[in-house]
């Protein structure tokens, strides 16, 4: 039996909205770069989404601004007047792990303060604090080398 087309995109674009809301984002956010994702055209206004959400058009428009802010996705010209378009942002990823990393590197930063808080104590208290800021640490400086790398293979310049 053949599944339909529909159905899939369907499955595909709750499975972003559970990968968000177990990030702790809102699934309705996840479940609006699902169906960018995979909308032709790639601009779909606000209606076109609460439609294909089965969903209100406020809770579109408040889940499409976290996205634009986090920069996954953005705001496009609209053919008619006083609509919103939203598409997925070309480089929305490399931008949304960017600011990612810019997250980790407030950690590193905050558990490197807390060693101040704690150099007389515990062994176990130290390390603790310590596998955060090695974890943190190596992020900080292992991953803009992967993004880089990424970013050159994407634009052939590797």
């Amino acid at each position: 039996m053949e599944v339909s087309q529909p159905f899939e995109e369907m499955h595909f674009i709750e499975d972003i909205g559970l990968f968000f809301e177990q990030m702790g984002m809102p699934r309705m956010a996840g479940r609006i770069l699902g169906a960018l994702l995979i909308s032709d055209p790639p601009a779909q206004s606000i209606n076109d989404l609460a439609e294909r959400l089965h969903t209100g058009k406020s809770s579109i428009s408040i889940m499409a601004r976290l996205l634009v802010e986090d920069g996954l996705i953005e705001r496009v010209a609209s053919p008619i007047p006083r609509r919103d378009y939203y598409r997925f942002k070309p480089g929305g990823w490399m931008l949304y792990m960017r600011q990612w990393l810019g997250l980790m590197s407030a950690l590193h930063q905050i558990t490197e303060r807390g060693f101040s808080l704690i150099n007389k104590k515990s062994p176990e208290m130290k390390e603790r604090l310590q596998e955060a800021h090695d974890l943190f640490s190596f992020i900080e400086q292992e991953f803009p080398a992967l993004l880089n790398t990424l970013e050159k293979r994407r634009t052939g310049k590797s």
